[in-house]
């Protein structure tokens, strides 16, 4: 089996558990996996990269610095193009000169693992880090893309997908945009490889709380400006303004967090929004469990786990139509969708479904009445949804047959590969 080197910008870390996922997945096949982070990260558990680049020595700098002189010629139209080609900012450019130093350091530390491919999850500087060190080493290297790195934070992302071996991404409206925004890639190129969260087993499921009168929300994620949680207080506001009894939790923590307890503080809601700060895993569960409704606010993103982990537990969801989100959330089937960035159409869908948990429908379009009258049906659609295409072992077994079908020589077996993928 081969040996692969697998990046992270921060590994291991609470809130990308894919990528723990993965490499344990593919350690499972029997493949030599070399876990890497870009940053130092906060050990909590057993759990620890092999090598961290920010943890290097001068001697690492100073072998770095020979390896990049000696191949020289397997890096320099890299380096021709972040000098002098392109539309990206200056500091883009200084910023990509030094992670291509950082990659020969990569290169450097990896060159006694002895691996036979390199991977990356998100598109982010991890990505020409690893593509420098591939390079550098001559192999072949791949990287997985979710939302933001590709629509917000996507710089250079044509040289990564020209020079990788293979992408993955977690949906099929990002594999489509890849190939619409970069039709130099080839179709065969980017593979579909969803993500996906533990499903409750089948069963009755205690999972919706009686209706108390007071719309419960609840909204989960990183308090980072693309999450735009500022959107959902101002939705809070408008709620108090028109009388509504509700109360929103926000869990998580982030750079946003003194701006949205100011903002919180502005508009009066103390009594009505809280800030739960981080939460362990282990103690979501409860915290999904009183919601009435689980809100998504975000400017960007791919298919959020939190939207899955909400749905495997019966909650009714509500997101914004963009990127590969209606791919799980279908409307008034698993749950429901409003216009991104529209403090309308997002109010106006609360009070929908805030008519619905109440058994009241008013004169609402009769489509929507029916789906609304199955608010049961809809919570059960939502869990077999998540069960049969967003399953996190499910998901796994795929993402590893479809890895390994393209790093190993097909002369060589692969041990649990999917049948047809072997055949192909």
């Amino acid at each position: 089996m081969p040996a692969v080197a697998y990046l992270a910008n921060l590994f291991p870390t609470p809130v990308e558990p894919y990528v723990i996922d993965e490499i344990a997945e593919l350690r499972s096949r029997g493949v030599r996996v070399v876990a890497g982070s870009v940053r130092r990260p906060k050990l909590s558990d057993a759990i620890a990269p092999e090598i961290v680049l920010r943890d290097m020595s001068p001697f690492v700098l100073v072998r770095a610095l020979w390896l990049c002189l000696r191949r020289w010629k397997r890096i320099s139209d890299l380096i021709w193009r972040v000098v002098g080609r392109g539309s990206e900012a200056p500091w883009q450019r200084a910023k990509a000169l030094l992670h291509t130093g950082l990659g020969a350091c990569y290169a450097v530390l990896l060159r006694e693992h002895e691996v036979d491919h390199i991977h990356v999850h998100h598109g982010y500087f991890g990505s020409w880090i690893a593509m420098v060190a591939a390079r550098l080493l001559e192999v072949d290297f791949s990287l997985t893309l979710h939302g933001s790195d590709m629509f917000v934070r996507n710089a250079y992302l044509d040289v990564k997908l020209r020079h990788c071996g293979f992408c993955l991404t977690i949906s099929e409206f990002n594999r489509r945009y890849l190939l619409e925004r970069y039709p130099e890639v080839a179709a065969g190129k980017v593979l579909v490889s969803r993500l996906g969260v533990d499903v409750p087993a089948v069963g009755p499921v205690k999972a919706v709380e009686a209706y108390t009168g007071r719309l419960k929300l609840l909204a989960v994620g990183r308090l980072q400006a693309v999450k735009n949680h500022i959107f959902l207080i101002h939705a809070c506001a408008e709620l108090k303004k028109r009388g509504l009894d509700f109360e929103c939790s926000i869990a998580g923590d982030g750079p946003e967090r003194r701006k949205l307890a100011k903002l919180i503080q502005d508009f009066g809601l103390a009594d009505q929004v809280r800030l739960l700060g981080y939460v362990p895993r282990e103690r979501m569960p409860e915290v999904y469990r009183y919601a009435d409704v689980v809100v998504l606010t975000s400017r960007s993103e791919g298919i959020p786990l939190v939207l899955m982990e909400a749905m495997a537990r019966r909650k009714i969801v509500l997101a914004p139509a963009i990127t590969g989100i209606p791919e799980l959330v279908v409307p008034g089937k698993t749950g429901f969708l409003y216009q991104s960035g529209s403090l309308p159409d997002f109010i106006e869908r609360l009070l929908f479904l805030r008519l619905l948990l109440q058994g009241r429908f008013g004169n609402y379009p009769s489509h929507l009445v029916s789906a609304a009258r199955q608010l049961d049906r809809i919570r059960h659609a939502a869990q077999v949804q998540v069960r049969q295409n967003f399953n996190r072992n499910k998901n796994l077994k795929s993402f590893a047959d479809a890895f390994l079908s393209r790093i190993v020589p097909s002369t060589e077996k692969l041990p649990h590969a999917n049948l047809v993928l072997q055949q192909i």
